[in-house]
């Protein structure tokens, strides 16, 4: 399990205005425990793009990335931290309203 330790929310520009609802890029900086096999010594950064529609929101994508070299980290979020992440996005999407 991890916990979020910085994040930046920002609402993401649709050009063409092809896409449904309102899409946000979080960036959630993680501590992660040494003993998880998430661990990195560059740190991690869990990179999560959230969709708001008209009544529901969802997670429609997300990658780990090392926070250092922002390199991609092969790695699935358990039921339970898909969870928490996805409350964590509904609870802070409003801090990138513009």
């Amino acid at each position: 399990m991890f916990t979020v330790t910085e994040y930046s929310a920002e609402l993401m520009k649709d050009p063409f205005g092809i896409l449904t609802g309102k899409r946000y890029e979080f960036s959630l900086d993680l501590a992660v425990e040494e003993d998880d096999e998430l661990f990195h010594d560059e740190g991690v950064t869990l990179r999560v793009v959230y969709v708001v529609e008209e009544d529901s929101a969802r997670i429609a994508k997300y990658e780990f990335l090392t926070t250092s070299s922002n390199k991609y980290i092969d790695f699935e979020l358990e039921e339970d931290e898909e969870k928490m992440v996805f409350a964590f996005c509904q609870e802070h999407f409003d801090s990138s309203k513009g």
